[in-house]
């Protein structure tokens, strides 16, 4: 008689994004000015990464590549999305198209119940009052702040000066389509981990595997933490406090989701840090540039009995639109787009080398300091190495990243042959985009 076999049930997934966070601003990752007790604690138990990459460094076309696990620009998504003039100005999609591939979407028809927390920041925002409802992207439920339709909460913005807090909207207090809550600032990560977690408790009664989303509105600007962490007042200093106390308010759901057999938690960040505020470590550039402090970000992934702990990932390259094939593939349900399925990576269960190669456009709207000092356009890592040059393919910067992660010496004129193949596979994506 042949033994009958039964699979593994797909596990649950959470994906707690983080806005704009330096790869070195958690303390497992370096940080010795804010501690981050729970997200450590899932790094010494899980796997972390150190050469996980964004698909853009700044946050729409960041969080456009972890859902569609497709390069942003094929959906016109370079940068921030913002006013309908400045979105049109900009050459920018107004929203990200329903008919994009969505990762949500995809598990949804695998018999997940999905539900979308925190911030969204594709479409309805500033003066776009129109967008797709979060829910048109296949998330059965959403919860979300001034950067996405539906119900939101909205910040109250709280200096402890002695004046009353100032209401922070950017005009979605003025676009309808949903609820709004008012909360101070410092509550808010608390709040959409607490409304994930009703979520949870409500799709395990209903005995379904879930899929969600919490993309924190910390640790972005402004930085309003508890008065008890604020200090001197400084940027650094109240940046590191929300840090530290975004990781606190965590707490609770971390510890819930310990009780939630097969359940799978990936923790990272969108996009490098604002100049002044967080760190990138021993890397070069920040958010908005292609260096690697600008896409270079932390990744760690957690699920007791589903992932080897104590795992230190140091030879896998992995990039956000790699997630929805391996997500997929966890899930049982196989599909890829620009990424690959490297969910072995995930549960630390090998440590595989990437085939393809990485690509990268800079934002327009982050040219660099001066006319005369530009950022580069473009960048493609292939192993290695890492190219970065202008959308004509010139003033080429070679970089070997295994032995200059910090990107300090430019080997371009080294290796002609090197660049000029590097150029050739990047300008014919670049001329592949709309």
């Amino acid at each position: 008689m042949i033994p009958v076999t039964h699979s593994a049930p797909p596990p649950n997934i959470v994906f707690v994004l983080i806005d704009d966070m330096g790869y070195a601003d958690l303390s497992c990752y370096g940080n010795t000015l804010a501690k981050t007790e729970n997200i450590d604690k899932l790094a010494r138990e899980g796997v972390r990464f150190t050469q996980f990459y964004v698909s853009a460094p700044i946050c729409s076309p960041s969080r456009t590549g972890l859902l569609t696990g497709q390069y942003p620009q094929r959906w016109r998504i370079n940068s921030f999305l913002e006013t309908r003039a400045s979105n049109t100005k900009r050459g920018m999609a107004q929203w990200l198209d329903v008919k994009a591939p969505s990762v949500a979407r995809e598990l949804q028809k695998a018999g997940y119940t999905t539900g979308h927390f925190g911030k969204w920041h594709l479409g309805g925002q500033r003066d776009v009052g129109d967008a797709p409802l979060i829910t048109e992207y296949g998330f059965d439920a959403s919860l979300t702040q001034f950067e996405g339709l539906g119900d939101r909460i909205l910040p109250l913005l709280d200096a402890y000066d002695g004046k009353p807090p100032r209401k922070h909207a950017l005009g979605s207090d003025n676009l309808g389509r949903g609820n709004i809550t008012w909360l101070e600032r410092s509550k808010v990560t608390g709040a959409f981990a607490s409304r994930a977690q009703a979520f949870m408790t409500e799709a395990r009664a209903k005995n379904k595997p879930f899929f969600v989303n919490l993309w924190l509105d910390d640790v972005h600007s402004p930085f309003f933490p508890p008065k008890s962490l604020r200090g001197d007042g400084g940027k650094k200093t109240l940046y590191n406090a929300v840090v530290q106390d975004m990781d606190r308010q965590l707490g609770p759901l971390l510890e819930y989701i310990r009780t939630v057999p097969n359940t799978l938690v990936i923790v990272a960040s969108d996009n490098g840090p604002e100049p002044g505020a967080g760190s990138a470590g021993p890397f070069r550039g920040q958010k908005g540039n292609l260096y690697e402090g600008g896409i270079r970000e932390p990744l760690i992934v957690w699920g007791p009995g589903l992932v080897k702990p104590g795992v230190v990932n140091e030879k896998t390259v992995v990039t956000s639109v790699d997630l929805f094939p391996s997500l997929l593939a966890l899930a049982g349900k196989p599909q890829a787009h620009d990424g690959e399925n490297l969910s072995d990576a995930l549960l630390g269960k090998k440590q595989p080398l990437r085939r393809r190669p990485i690509f990268w456009k800079r934002p327009p709207d982050r040219p660099g300091p001066s006319a005369s000092e530009r950022f580069p356009d473009l960048a493609v890592r292939e192993g290695d190495w890492k190219l970065l040059c202008m959308t004509d393919g010139t003033a080429p910067q070679l970089y070997d990243l295994k032995s200059d992660p910090s990107e300090t010496i430019n080997r371009a004129s080294e290796q002609p042959e090197r660049v000029r193949q590097l150029t050739e596979k990047l300008l014919a994506w670049n001329k592949s985009l709309p």
